[in-house]
């Protein structure tokens, strides 16, 4: 299996695809991320990538792994990342 692709290889890659400077590339990217960071909580989308979501998970009960006495877990807000059926489609060609 290949290694990951490296933030400079991501940058690299998208410059000569698209015939902009490497370090316009890095601004852009830059600025898509801290974008993504202000706007998650109302839900912030990539088209065609997915959508990033603040998500309130509930409290519960748990377990200990070691001791195996009954524990409460604390109500929680996630951030999750919901993949696009058009990226599901092409990553997995159905």
């Amino acid at each position: 299996m290949a290694k990951a692709m490296t933030r400079s290889q991501i940058e690299d890659h998208i410059a000569k695809k698209s015939g902009v400077p490497k370090k316009s590339v890095k601004e852009i990217l830059a600025g898509i991320a801290e974008l993504a960071y202000d706007e998650a909580q109302n839900g912030f989308t990539l088209p065609g990538l997915g959508k990033l979501v603040l998500v309130n998970r509930p409290a519960r009960q748990g377990r200990n792994p070691r001791t195996g006495e009954t524990i409460q877990i604390p109500a929680k807000q996630v951030v999750k990342f919901r993949i696009a059926k058009a990226a599901k489609d092409a990553i997995l060609k159905k």
